[in-house]
């Protein structure tokens, strides 16, 4: 409008004509340059605004559906501007979405079948009073417990198995549902404990030899009729075996290398007789000792010694509960990392 203003005065002063003429010439043009750049000013503004609107509006909803988990609708995009690059990142954002939620639903999926693996419900034994569960810091894991029958019918034992694979996620868990299986299948054959565990161990080397994976074991024989325990340790930490006449707790010790690391190793079982009424066996994974709280110290074993003799007359659930109830109050605010 300027540009053309100055044309219109350069045309005119030119001209030999009196002032009124050439002011009423100026005021017809000034009106006329007015109203054509107005109308052209509202046609652009109108242009631009639709070409934003449009895409914006789109971004918006297409926004709005993935908050609310839906990431089929994509943004249009038709042009190379800022507008389109945004188009093009959100476009790429949603399928990263649908991925990562197609990937959600597989873990949920081998959480589901991961738990039900472990077992449904405690064993009802006379004379035993058994309490055990499993809490997992991601959808699936690698610890591990499992209750297994041996022995004949009218001499029948029972073996507490607790397993701590390492690291966590999907390979801990597949490698756990591995070392299950064998486990099972084996126990269901005869043999004492140590050549249970050796043979297990030999089978588990053998399919996790390139992998560098392994698995910590503590498995324990509980012998009623004769009222003894065996034990069998693999790299696992020490059950804690309590005894009311002395009011002690030790730790049920022994050696032996983890699991899947030396297939030809071979295990030592462990016997302590002379069982009595009242006696109590915790084990567990580091995921209850090795907890932290906010000023990055650790549960600690001394704990759950002071739990299960604080707690020595209740029953086995109570206990465990008595175990979780401290260890949520230790740890609170903190993430659970096992």
């Amino acid at each position: 409008p300027l540009v053309s203003i100055i044309l219109i005065l350069m045309r005119l002063s030119g001209l030999q004509q009196d002032a009124a003429t050439t002011l009423k010439q100026i005021q017809i043009a000034l009106y006329t340059n007015i109203f054509i750049y107005i109308g052209v000013g509202i046609y652009l503004t109108g242009l631009v605004s639709k070409n934003l609107t449009i895409p914006f509006t789109e971004i918006i909803q297409t926004l709005r559906d993935v908050r609310n988990g839906r990431f089929e609708k994509k943004v249009q995009v038709t042009t190379n501007d800022e507008i389109g690059y945004t188009g093009d990142v959100i476009n790429e954002m949603t399928d990263g979405l649908k991925e990562r939620e197609r990937l959600q639903q597989s873990l949920n999926i081998a959480m589901e079948v991961q738990q039900n693996l472990l077992p449904a419900q405690d064993p009802q034994i006379s004379g035993l009073d058994i309490a055990g569960t499993s809490i997992y810091c991601e959808e699936t894991g690698g610890d591990y417990y499992d209750y297994l029958m041996t022995g004949e019918k009218d001499q029948q034992k029972i073996c507490v198995v607790v397993g701590d694979v390492a690291d966590h996620g999907v390979p801990s868990a597949l490698l756990m549902t591995t070392a299950r299986a064998f486990l099972r299948q084996r126990t269901s054959r005869s043999g004492e404990l140590d050549q249970v565990v050796s043979d297990v161990n030999r089978l588990l080397a053998h399919d996790v030899a390139d992998s560098g994976g392994f698995m910590t074991l503590f498995c324990l024989k509980i012998d009623r009729l004769n009222r003894k325990i065996s034990w069998v340790r693999a790299g696992h930490d020490p059950a804690l075996f309590y005894d009311p006449r002395s009011e002690a707790v030790e730790e049920l010790r022994g050696s032996g290398l983890a699991m899947g690391i030396d297939g030809d190793h071979e295990y030592e079982q462990y016997v302590k007789e002379d069982l009595a009424a009242g006696q109590i066996i915790l084990m567990g994974t580091d995921g209850i000792w090795e907890a932290l709280n906010g000023n990055n110290e650790m549960f600690g074993k001394e704990r759950l010694r002071r739990i299960i003799s604080k707690h020595a007359e209740a029953g086995a659930a109570e206990i465990l509960d008595a175990v979780y109830s401290e260890l949520n109050t230790f740890t609170l605010g903190q993430k659970s990392e096992d």
